[in-house]
């Protein structure tokens, strides 16, 4: 769950990506996307680490595409001034895999999260450009796009 005192970081990160304004009940729809992502992210890790024989996800096995990259390279400098990276740590999966993560791939975990985060504030510019909040259809919306390619 997002901290209350990670609320008012989260609202701004939104307004910084995307200029949009999110409340409370986006942090929730928000919160469930960073983690069935992440989560998608790392099934693909487990399936390319065990197809090179090891038991260790490496950041290497994750699919992070040129988008994505761009994506976190960009969440990078919004995080400067945000430090939301640590919160993104509690929010990026951990379930249980097949695998384990080696300490690179759990570093990397926030920041790529922070990527996804930037990518769904801007994908809601697309789906509308003149949005300012979100409706519940924006993120259903927003999540199926999302669930196309990961």
């Amino acid at each position: 769950m997002v901290p209350i005192t990670g609320v008012p970081q989260f609202e701004r990160f939104f307004r910084d990506a995307a200029a949009l304004d999110v409340d409370k009940s986006d942090l929730k729809r928000y919160r469930d996307f960073v983690f069935d992502k992440v989560y998608d992210m790392l099934i693909m890790g487990v399936a390319a680490a065990k197809a090179n024989g090891r038991d260790v996800i490496e950041p290497t096995d994750l699919p992070i595409t040129k988008g994505l990259q761009e994506r976190i390279h960009e969440f990078k400098r919004i995080d400067e001034d945000l430090w939301l990276h640590t919160l993104l740590d509690d929010l990026a999966a951990r379930p249980q895999l097949d695998a384990s993560l080696s300490d690179e791939t759990e570093a990397k975990l926030p920041f790529i999260a922070g990527g996804l985060s930037v990518a769904l504030a801007k994908s809601f510019r697309i789906i509308d450009s003149q949005m300012k909040n979100p409706s519940s259809e924006h993120w259903k919306r927003a999540f199926r796009l999302f669930d196309l390619l990961l």
